[in-house]
């Protein structure tokens, strides 16, 4: 028994459909979904949700990673800003 089902394959937005013959078509598809991408990559609103999102999961898989790079990140920051501080305050 064979079935003539067409299988329903949803195409991301950043994607070029297959099978299309037009050149006209091909083109408009292109151009679509290039704008799409750039959409996508400019959008950083999106852009820190997703991160955002990578980072929770990380920090979940990895809480003493996760620690670790807060502490190093503060020391950092800490660092920067005390030898700011010294050099606005150190008499010239």
């Amino acid at each position: 028994m064979s079935s003539d089902r067409s299988l329903s394959v949803s195409v991301p937005r950043t994607a070029v459909p297959l099978g299309i013959t037009d050149p006209v078509e091909s083109a408009r598809a292109e151009l679509k979904a290039a704008l799409s991408a750039i959409e996508e990559k400019v959008n950083v609103p999106k852009q820190a949700k997703k991160a955002t999102v990578k980072a929770r999961l990380f920090a979940r898989r990895e809480p003493a990673v996760t620690a670790a790079a807060v502490l190093a990140a503060a020391a950092v920051v800490g660092g920067v800003v005390w030898a700011i501080a010294r050099s606005l305050s150190t008499p010239r």
